[in-house]
């Protein structure tokens, strides 16, 4: 399952997965732009269970390399 693949949630987790599976900072904004949410795992799981029912952007950050991914929690 690549990165791409991160809609749609429907049990309050998505497993992030990278090459280099090193710790990454999550940051995911709203549809506005807004940051609604700002954490860093060390592994591919990401809990989010506390987003409402809505569409996100999910920013990954690791090592030097970004991705930036459309969220859809249902």
């Amino acid at each position: 399952r690549r990165s791409s693949d991160l809609n749609p949630v429907t049990e309050g987790k998505v497993y992030i997965t990278t090459a280099d599976n090193a710790p990454k900072k999550i940051m995911i904004f709203d549809v506005f732009g807004s940051p609604i949410m700002e954490t860093t795992i060390l592994g591919k799981e990401l809990n989010l269970s506390d987003l409402d029912t809505g569409v996100y952007v999910l920013r990954v950050f690791e090592a030097n390399k970004v991705a930036t991914r459309k969220l859809i929690i249902k």
